[in-house]
């Protein structure tokens, strides 16, 4: 069966184009052609003048609904968080465990694991943020569970998730080399964060082998003119980069300025967490965001879509490529090499929304959900 996707806005590759009908067949995308071109035997469907784009990309999300992962790693809690940003039009997410006990880590490899086969194909595996940070800037990670890698320790979490650790986020400036060279050699990415590195120290690991940068701006320390620190290192040597893009861990007029210097190595993550009495991270609603109980600033409220909005309304990006920023550059960072756009050959992962920023559906490997 092939389905004509018609009467549409179609943003892909930094573009805005209209007249054009994209075809389907199974989870793939076999053609994009002119609205008029559509073969009398396909199936439509018609989007109704709607953008229909890229499937969202959000390599950093600890929760939702009320089921926080990142703190307590349950099948459920994957479980939750996939339907709920299926509903959101994300359709690849790295679910995030902050800085935790061992016990915490290794259940949410386990969570993984036991999820897999259950996955709608939208859960790409999991992030670890921490615990090998720099207490100097935890933020609201618990400095009692912060620590130096150990070779043995990582290895042991790595060949333990068969394959679910995908992203990592450290402070390499304290980790010693062998560490960094066997999660590189695992294809693992390596993204600085949390992290009290010099502009030194900066420039000698990015891309070096660490490959990405975490949560921009936050955590980390700030420019000055005398010592530069780490900020311009990554202005320099242009790492893929995420940000928190909701105007509360990062002012809008410094989104702009990150956009301005590392260009199509930005990208958008939410960072997104969900209220939860229970565990180390208990976060709680404070009006427009989230804080731990003493009031540090934890993760955000965002989806990938009020990102995108709030990168065109706020920041003065155009649409296609805040567009990109949430679908292209995390996917070429994760090496997805048939994602990020809507081309001939590329996998049938999109998001449908209207010019209100609305979610109108998603689909997931070719299968329509509409909402």
């Amino acid at each position: 069966m092939i389905t004509a996707l018609h009467n549409l806005k179609l943003i892909s590759g930094g573009l805005i184009t209209e007249g054009k009908a994209v075809l389907i067949s199974g989870n793939q995308i076999i053609d994009v052609i002119a609205d008029t071109a559509i073969p009398a035997d396909v199936q439509k469907t018609d989007l109704q003048g709607a953008y229909l784009a890229p499937g969202f990309i959000d390599m950093q999300i600890y929760g939702s609904g009320g089921e926080l992962f990142g703190g307590t790693p349950t099948v459920e809690a994957l479980q939750q968080l996939e339907d709920d940003l299926l509903k959101q039009g994300t359709t690849g997410f790295l679910a995030t465990i902050a800085t935790n006990t061992n016990t915490i880590v290794e259940q949410g490899i386990e969570a993984a694991k036991a999820y897999r086969s259950k996955s709608k194909g939208n859960f790409w595996g999991l992030h670890l943020e921490g615990p090998y940070l720099n207490p100097a800037k935890k933020g609201a990670h618990p400095e009692k569970f912060i620590k130096k890698a150990t070779l043995a320790e990582v290895k042991g979490w790595v060949e333990s998730a068969d394959g679910e650790i995908k992203m990592i986020t450290i402070a390499p400036e304290l980790q010693d080399q062998e560490v960094i060279d066997y999660l590189y050699d695992q294809g693992i990415i390596i993204s600085s964060g949390h992290s009290n590195a010099t502009y030194a120290q900066g420039k000698s690991f990015l891309n070096k082998p660490v490959q990405a940068v975490t949560h921009l701006f936050n955590a980390m320390p700030q420019m000055h003119h005398r010592e530069p620190g780490y900020i311009p290192a990554i202005f320099e040597e242009r790492p893929y980069t995420s940000i928190v893009a909701d105007g509360i861990h990062v002012d809008f007029a410094m989104i702009r300025l990150a956009k301005r210097e590392l260009g199509d190595k930005l990208y958008l993550i939410t960072d997104a967490v969900t209220s939860t009495k229970e565990g180390e991270y208990q976060h709680e609603l404070r009006g427009d965001r989230y804080t731990m109980p003493d009031g540090t600033l934890s993760g955000s409220c965002l989806t990938m879509l009020k990102a995108v909005e709030n990168c065109v309304k706020k920041v003065g990006i155009e649409l296609a490529e805040a567009v990109n920023m949430a679908s292209l550059y995390p996917a070429q960072l994760a090496k997805q090499v048939k994602k990020g756009k809507i081309e001939k050959g590329f996998d049938a992962d999109l998001a449908i929304f209207d010019a209100d920023f609305k979610v109108n559906g998603t689909i997931i490997q070719g299968d329509f959900n509409k909402h």
